[in-house]
């Protein structure tokens, strides 16, 4: 199994930019892809953007490809979000996880609040 801790979720003004970030632990080698989803209140859970061991990325849609952007460091077993141009929409937990063997593991989440 792989254990995952996000930070950096805060209140982030509307068009400022915010980086999260997720170290995973346990299990590590088998990793085969990161991902953040978010899920806002009343809403389903949405895929945010993935990167797979090698660093192809997939964002979900394209206004989320413009803005924000999806990084991993191997060596340290960490992941990154970086949100650029933080919309009000953009307020939402956001969850950081791992693929390992075909199954998602996905952390606790980190609330990021945007103020208009």
């Amino acid at each position: 199994q792989v254990q995952l801790v996000e930070s950096g979720g805060d209140l982030v003004q509307a068009g400022g930019s915010q980086r999260l970030s997720c170290a995973a632990s346990g299990n590590t080698v088998s990793i085969g892809a990161y991902g953040w989803s978010r899920q806002a209140p009343g809403k389903q859970r949405e895929l945010v953007a993935r990167i797979t061991r090698s660093g192809s990325t997939y964002y979900t849609n394209s206004s989320m490809k413009g803005r924000f952007t999806i990084s991993s460091d191997n060596a340290k077993h960490t992941v990154y979000l970086q949100m650029n141009s933080v919309k009000p929409e953009d307020a939402a937990v956001y969850y950081c996880g791992a693929a390992m063997r075909g199954k998602w593991y996905w952390g606790q989440g980190t609330q990021v609040t945007v103020s208009s």
